[in-house]
């Protein structure tokens, strides 16, 4: 975890929720999302459905601006409630797994490595650096006839939303695996 408190903060929570379950416990993630997105330097909630990427688990991961908002919410009336009702209608089984990252570590986590590695920070610039100008040349040379007809913050929207994406889901998770014997040495 980074020191400074002005560093973002992506918290992943990880449950295997009892077979039957999965309605009420879906309600219960929208109803705390829903508050959480109420608290000072939010950045996004996102939740992922049991599936073999996640390991059959709920995935709901959190974003804020900084280690302090993070640690506001965590320690909140509001999120205690909401973990008091989860555990009185156990809807889950097993223990949660919890995961802090920040800043870039986000884009280099891998399930098989302890939460409490992290690639060395000149590593990990050097490699976003790479796949940042990659993707973006990619983009724009597949899409150019498109997006030229666009204005330019449209155009930069849809490259920055595009490239999040395929970095979020695709090219970080296997530039990670494909590069983890050099990161992580």
């Amino acid at each position: 975890m980074a020191d400074t408190d002005n560093t973002a903060v992506t918290v992943s929570i990880a449950r295997k929720v009892k077979k039957g379950a999965e309605q009420q416990y879906e309600d219960w993630l929208h109803r705390l999302s829903e508050v959480a997105t109420k608290f000072p330097g939010h950045q996004g909630v996102h939740i992922l459905k049991p599936s073999a990427q996640t390991g059959g688990d709920y995935v709901l991961i959190v974003g804020f601006n900084s280690y302090a908002h993070q640690k506001k919410w965590e320690e909140s009336e509001q999120r205690q409630r909401f973990l008091d009702e989860l555990d009185e209608k156990g809807l889950i089984e097993g223990s949660t797994k919890i995961k802090k990252v920040s800043g870039l570590e986000f884009w280099f986590t891998l399930p098989e490595v302890p939460s409490s590695a992290a690639p060395n920070r000149h590593k990990m610039a050097l490699v976003l650096m790479v796949v940042v100008f990659s993707l973006l040349v990619t983009i724009n040379q597949v899409f150019a006839p498109w997006l030229s007809t666009l204005t330019p913050i449209l155009k930069l929207a849809i490259m920055v939303v595009g490239q999040v994406l395929l970095m979020t889901y695709f090219v970080m998770p296997a530039v990670t695996r494909l590069l983890k014997n050099w990161l992580y040495r």
